[in-house]
């Protein structure tokens, strides 16, 4: 028989995808109120994984990953996917009511990128007040690997060597750490 314990913290970001390059740099004060300082972004891609967002948030969305210096417990996810849907609803285009900002907060481990979503899904397991949590990325062999649901646009090469790059801080924030 196992012995329950706690998990070591997890390493967050908050995938960003928005048409405003300048809301996709000022929203990480905003976000950096909630997660802790930024220590790491990525460079935006156009993003080409669907259309699904245009008709809300229109042409030329443009997708970026920022992490956060603070190592945080894993049952915060719902709890920071809640905020992050108040910062959402502050930048709605006032009339039309659509987003100008999508904001996808999630952790990274030694093992994983997990996501939070307000969707369920057969993939999904349930945290609270209407999150769930998806694992996302797995790694093995020395990199990360998607499944069968992964959203495309973790599996871009970029997005792959972000989160490599983040395991290898995260990897060190824990060894500084004990």
């Amino acid at each position: 028989m196992g012995t329950a314990r706690e998990p070591k913290p997890a390493k967050y970001f908050v995938a960003l995808l928005s048409s405003d390059p300048e809301l996709l740099n000022g929203i990480e004060s905003e976000l950096s109120s909630i997660l802790g300082g930024v220590d790491g972004k990525s460079t935006p891609v156009l993003w080409t994984a669907s259309n699904f967002y245009e008709k809300e948030m229109g042409p030329g969305l443009l997708r970026r990953f920022v992490s956060f210096s603070n190592l945080r417990s894993p049952l915060d996810l719902a709890a920071i996917k809640r905020q992050t849907q108040i910062i959402e609803d502050r930048h709605r285009t006032a009339g039309s009511g659509g987003r100008r900002i999508n904001l996808d907060p999630g952790y990274l481990d030694a093992l994983k990128v997990v996501l939070a979503s307000t969707k369920n899904a057969g993939q999904r397991i349930y945290l609270q007040s209407g999150i769930y949590a998806e694992v996302t990325l797995l790694y093995h062999d020395a990199a990360f690997h998607g499944l069968a649901y992964t959203y495309r646009d973790y599996l871009w090469p970029d997005t792959l060597a972000f989160f490599t790059q983040l395991r290898s801080r995260y990897a060190s924030q824990l060894r500084q750490s004990n």
